[in-house]
């Protein structure tokens, strides 16, 4: 499965995040702000979703858009 990597729009079309899937192994997304910086990741495997610590944002799903326009 090749990666693929999709933006994050707000309400006027600026590019706020993204999301590239199509890992194998401990993460299936890696979430990035629009600077590129990482944000999180989620695993469908492990059913989670990590920020960019690597804390538990949640342990019953592995959403990305959970780390899209977080507070910090």
């Amino acid at each position: 499965m090749p990666l693929e990597k999709h933006y994050v729009r707000d309400g006027k079309r600026r590019i706020i995040g993204s999301v590239t899937t199509g890992y194998v192994g401990s993460f299936d997304a890696i979430v990035r702000d629009e600077h590129e910086h990482l944000v999180g990741w989620s695993s469908e495997r492990f059913g989670t979703t990590r920020n960019e610590h690597g804390h538990l944002v949640s342990s019953d799903t592995n959403d990305p858009g959970l780390l899209i326009n977080r507070k910090k």
